[in-house]
């Protein structure tokens, strides 16, 4: 019995057939982020955030983006100055945890695919893609489903 959604707590597991595993990984692995990709963003533009932006991390990204322009604008009054070295600091951070945000990007992707084996399943419907959906409606489904399954 594998548990792909997070779902274990409370009694409740999602067992998975062999074949719905080895797609799973098969679609995982298909989706993942590459750790050159995004260290090659890291290295050449990493003080404008594209390394977030690809790793789908757009707020930091933005933010990061933000503090190099407002750096590069102050820089003049020595205000610059203080938000560049901030923004280098976290740029060289990034550098460890960038390996972590790609693990977080394949286990959302393969909740989200264990997701919606569970919906096909449970429903006797062919696979529905819910990529498209809000993570409001997942985490409701979800709730459904354990409480569905509690009964």
């Amino acid at each position: 019995m594998v548990d792909l959604l997070g779902l274990s707590r409370g009694g409740f597991s999602l067992a998975l057939s062999t074949q719905e595993q080895i797609l799973i990984e098969q679609r995982v692995t298909n989706e993942a982020k590459s750790t050159g990709v995004a260290y090659l963003f890291w290295f050449f533009l990493g003080p404008l955030g594209a390394h977030r932006f690809y790793l789908g991390r757009t707020g930091t990204g933005i933010a990061q983006l933000l503090l190099f322009i407002f750096g590069w604008m102050t820089i003049v009054a020595g205000v610059g100055a203080l938000l560049l070295v901030g923004l280098g600091i976290w740029a060289l951070v990034d550098a460890f945890l960038i390996p972590g945000m790609i693990q977080a990007h394949k286990r959302e992707v393969r909740k989200q695919l264990g997701m919606d084996v569970l919906i096909a399943t449970s429903a006797g419907l062919p696979m529905i893609d819910t990529s498209k959906w809000s993570k409001a409606d997942r985490e409701r489904l979800s709730a459904q489903v354990k409480r569905s399954a509690s009964e």
